[in-house]
């Protein structure tokens, strides 16, 4: 995956220079989603959203906490959680893997 991020954000796959940083991200963005699935590690076929949640932690750093940036007329909006325009993705995998929401949770009656 980091080669992938890599050629998306414009780095050649020999510069070695971010990997670390990347990794981290990678390693952080995989985490969070296995939060958001429930614990279960995300498969290959959610690879996409590792790498563009990774890539919109990429092009954050230094507005980490931001929610709004403007200079000069120029105006950056940054969603409240990275992952909020893939939930419906997140949710259909989890239905498609047999993952009831439901599941471990308290009903009140």
């Amino acid at each position: 995956m980091l080669k992938k991020l890599k050629q998306m954000i414009g780095l050649l796959e020999e510069d070695e220079s971010m990997d670390d940083k990347l990794s981290w991200i990678l390693d952080s963005t995989q985490s969070r989603l296995k939060v958001l699935l429930g614990g279960v590690e995300p498969g290959n076929d959610l690879e996409y959203i590792v790498i563009e949640v990774s890539i919109a932690r990429y092009n954050r750093i230094g507005s980490e906490g931001l929610s709004t940036h403007t200079v000069e007329g120029e105006s950056q909006n940054f969603q409240e959680s990275d992952f909020a325009a893939y939930m419906d993705d997140i949710r259909a995998y989890k239905e498609a893997h047999n993952q009831d929401e439901a599941k471990g949770g308290i009903l009140w009656i």
